[in-house]
């Protein structure tokens, strides 16, 4: 049954994933904003929200290697697997305006919550931060969709370029649906991903690490597969991005302001400076302003590879 559940869980994960890169496409043209802020925002914070209800439920049942877990985990996953899958299959540009800023911003997040780890322990104050930030980040990308809105509405063709995307409220239903999609094929997914693990006898924090982390990553997986196919770089290197910093600054904020998480010794000494590590790899990319391809992409999977190894190995059997 688990098996089934898994199988079905990812027919409904692609299935939706292309309704979201749809829906962002029209978004995107219709607003007049690009593409990048649309991943950085609608799509980013949507796919992130398996990490939102797993980590604030785990934190509460007294399970910080997955609430804490699932969200390093899971920045690790999107940088190595959400990007480096879809590289084998077509080439992620890296040379989207303001690609750089933002990637530096989410370094520059990722380098603060790992400041906030050695405490060994979140706290209120940590959580209320962390959200603080997220609303700044958020007008300050809602201040430049603005401008670059009214920027591109002024350009001779704009109204000549919208006869090829879908009306506002096709693009705005296809975003929606595919936002009420992912979560459920990620949930079903999931919990048969768990099962199957369990049964293999992975302890709770090498399940938050690998399984559960892959498995709240597979709507930004499914959403930049779709993305690589119907060639949208932009979207998918948004939706990167913004998922790591959504997940720091908004998932982990809001699970330290309802109940303070413990920090499992090992995700300090290793996981947590993995993280900031993947952050890092994006970065030659994106200055460079190159593309990930097949060798970039074949190289991000091995390493993903050799970390779940080493986790498994280190907290497989224990905890």
């Amino acid at each position: 049954m688990s098996y089934l559940l898994l199988i079905g869980g990812l027919a409904v994960l692609v299935f939706s994933g292309d309704l979201l890169v749809r829906g962002a496409v029209g978004l995107a043209g219709r607003l007049g904003v690009p593409t990048l802020i649309i991943g950085l925002t609608v799509v980013s914070f949507g796919t992130s929200a398996p990490e939102l209800v797993i980590s604030i439920q785990a934190a509460l049942r007294g399970a910080p290697g997955i609430a804490l877990g699932n969200v390093i985990g899971s920045n690790i996953a999107n940088i190595l697997v959400v990007l480096g899958l879809p590289a084998l299959i077509a080439t992620t540009s890296c040379n989207q305006p303001l690609v750089v800023r933002n990637t530096l911003l989410m370094i520059a997040v990722t380098a603060v919550f790992i400041a906030m780890l050695l405490s060994s322990r979140l706290e209120y104050w940590h959580g209320v931060l962390l959200l603080a930030v997220f609303t700044g980040f958020i007008a300050l990308a809602a201040r430049r969709a603005q401008l670059q809105s009214a920027a591109a509405r002024g350009l001779p063709g704009f109204a000549d370029s919208l006869d090829k995307l879908p009306t506002l409220a096709v693009s705005g239903l296809l975003v929606l649906v595919g936002l009420l999609g992912l979560p459920l094929g990620a949930h079903f997914t999931i919990e048969a991903a768990r099962a199957i693990a369990l049964d293999w006898g992975i302890s709770e924090s090498a399940i938050g690490l690998t399984v559960v982390a892959l498995g709240t990553s597979l709507p930004e997986l499914a959403a930049n597969f779709m993305a690589a196919i119907r060639r949208q770089g932009a979207i998918a290197v948004g939706n990167i991005i913004g998922s790591n910093i959504f997940n720091i600054l908004v998932v982990m904020g809001v699970t330290a302001t309802v109940v303070p998480v413990p920090v499992p010794e090992q995700m300090l000494r290793f996981d947590a400076w993995v993280m900031l590590a993947c952050a890092l790899a994006l970065l030659p990319y994106v200055v460079a302003r190159s593309a990930v391809g097949r060798i970039g992409g074949t190289a991000f999977i091995t390493v993903y590879v050799a970390y779940v190894i080493v986790v498994i190995a280190v907290l497989g059997r224990t905890a």
